[in-house]
């Protein structure tokens, strides 16, 4: 007779405990990271939980220290060097760097961290899940993550003189 009840209210006072963090995340575009010798450097994922946007990385095999890694314009990844992925990811015509007083532009991200395992992982923010980020993202020439042989170092226009792309993926749109 009370067991109804007991489970409604269960259910709500779960459903009280539930937050952004804990909302399912969907995965909306992939990349394997390739280095110039064409050996697996790491992957990419594009992740929505329905309000924001993050790119997901992990990769192996790299020197330990800092390096840039950034979202470039065009989809391509032709070694040696991958400039065929074209200059970051910049939508809004904005100057490079999270340290730039007028702010960064879409393709500029944190560098990564390798440790003496040589690998690293990170999830980093893009923004909100809107059609635009989406758009910009998902462009008709797609968009490339690069990782360079140095760190960013968040002002130098345009690229934070992070020296040489070593990897690149092309991210690829699972829907």
């Amino acid at each position: 007779m009370h067991a109804p009840l007991l489970v409604s209210t269960m259910a709500l006072a779960l459903a009280g405990c539930a937050s952004i963090g804990s909302l399912p995340t969907d995965r909306l575009a992939e990349a394997r990271l390739d280095y110039a010798n064409g050996l697996p450097a790491g992957t990419a994922q594009i992740l929505t939980n329905g309000q924001e946007i993050s790119l997901a990385v992990a990769v192996t095999g790299l020197g330990p220290g800092e390096h840039g890694f950034h979202l470039h314009t065009t989809g391509r990844c032709s070694a040696p060097d991958f400039k065929s992925a074209g200059g970051h990811l910049n939508p809004g015509g904005k100057e490079h760097g999270s340290l730039n007083p007028d702010g960064k532009h879409l393709g500029d991200l944190p560098n990564l961290i390798v440790g003496a395992s040589r690998s690293a992982s990170t999830e980093i923010d893009l923004g909100h899940d809107t059609p635009e980020l989406r758009s910009n993202l998902f462009d008709e020439d797609g968009t490339a993550v690069v990782i360079h042989a140095e760190a960013d170092d968040y002002r130098s226009d345009p690229a934070g003189d992070a020296g040489a792309r070593i990897a690149c993926g092309v991210l690829r749109p699972l829907r």
